[in-house]
């Protein structure tokens, strides 16, 4: 999966590139359907205790995932962008196991009603 960091008005560390780079790789292996990923991290002014915000876009085939979080840090932020990812994957999986097999399945069974008329 191809990860584009931008920073905004700022210069993100090595460090911190990496750590979001091992985070998002997370997300391929639970996912692998995954095309790729923007992420996108500002400082938000003025400057108090939560200020940092991760903006992660994640692109799936069909659809375009996201999540936007605000916290002390930005490996705090990633983290719970990540997290919020996970759930809407899940989401996506569970909506796509229901598939026209299982629909044709389900049409084809017979009613089971108990009518004592």
């Amino acid at each position: 999966m191809e990860i584009t960091i931008q920073a905004i008005k700022f210069d993100a560390t090595d460090k911190l590139n990496g750590y979001i780079e091992k985070k998002m790789g997370k997300l391929e292996k639970f996912f692998d359907k995954a095309i790729s990923s923007e992420v996108y991290l500002k400082v938000i002014k003025p400057e108090t205790a939560d200020n940092k915000q991760a903006e992660v876009t994640l692109f799936v085939p069909n659809k375009k995932l996201f999540a936007s979080k605000t916290a002390n840090s930005f490996e705090q932020a990633i983290d719970e962008c990540v997290a919020a990812l996970e759930k809407q994957i899940e989401k996506k999986k569970e909506k796509n196991s229901f598939s026209f097999k299982n629909l044709a399945k389900f049409i084809r069974q017979k009613p089971t009603l108990n009518d004592d008329n």
